[in-house]
């Protein structure tokens, strides 16, 4: 799985690099689907966090699609779940991954996974490795010590993980929703999830999935709302030269921390003590 990941580029940069649309700023017409967002470099990104995600779309139906980059919650709220007495949505759970083999058949991604797929920049992402100590070792009353590693490009350049999104919309015609509206209009949510496949290689050997990495050459394939999801890409072996890891610090399991250190090397007895 894919549950925590580091993200340091600003949106406004991104889009200018991947030859994009920005679509972050407070002028632009999807700014008010993700509210609160920090564009501050984000180290550890967890579930409900706002980052920047690249989509293509068309202003008009028949002008060629465009890449765009805009803001979403993580965290996939599918458009057909209903709003509650409150407003929120009435779902249960985070869905922050999508088996690459189940995108397409799936009741809460096939949707998705025809016309509105995306990709999730990130500078690495992190999984943790099971202790090799037996589990009755541990002390009496806590679980047996993960090791946390970060997986990320040796050259220093962003990875791009295939996902998917949705657009949520409260039922504004249901008066009681109404009336917790801003000015009775209903907000769009954008959200998303990223899409997990088996780990291959030397990253198997720290977690048997790991999020789906999409090659440039593949980005415009992959995001053509006017295509079904690429089959060959999603049932392909992950392509993972260039991606390495490293042993960091388990700061990165309290979502509470934040900061470059997360993402350093750890060095031999510098681990903090307590956390898990």
């Amino acid at each position: 799985m894919c549950g925590r990941f580091a993200v340091t580029v600003d949106p406004a940069l991104l889009a200018e690099q991947i030859r994009a649309i920005d679509e972050t700023g407070a002028s632009s017409p999807t700014s008010d689907a993700a509210p609160n967002y920090n564009a501050a470099p984000n180290y550890n990104v967890a579930p409900t966090a706002t980052v920047a995600t690249v989509v293509a779309r068309h202003d008009d139906p028949d002008d060629e699609a465009t890449r765009r980059v805009r803001l979403m919650r993580w965290g996939l709220l599918p458009s057909w779940v209903k709003a509650g007495p409150d407003g929120r949505p009435l779902a249960k759970g985070q869905l922050i991954n999508a088996r690459a083999d189940k995108v397409i058949t799936s009741p809460a991604f096939r949707a998705a996974a025809r016309h509105k797929r995306c990709l999730v920049p990130m500078d690495g992402y992190y999984e943790w490795m099971p202790s090799p100590l037996p589990m009755d070792t541990a002390p009496a009353g806590r679980k047996a010590r993960k090791t946390p590693f970060f997986m990320y490009r040796e050259d220093g350049r962003p990875l791009f993980m295939a996902g998917l999104w949705s657009v949520w919309k409260p039922d504004a015609s249901n008066p009681r929703v109404a009336a917790l509206l801003p000015a009775g209009t209903a907000a769009p949510l954008l959200t998303f999830t990223i899409i997990t496949t088996d780990a291959v290689g030397e990253l198997a050997r720290v977690h048997d999935r790991m999020p789906l990495a999409v090659a440039e050459q593949d980005w415009d394939r992959w995001l053509d709302p006017d295509q079904p999801a690429p089959a060959g890409l999603l049932a392909a072996p992950p392509d993972i030269s260039g991606i390495t890891l490293r042993e960091v610090s388990t700061l990165v399991n309290s979502v509470a921390n934040n900061g470059p250190a997360l993402i350093e090397p750890a060095e031999p007895g510098n681990q903090p003590v307590g956390l898990f």
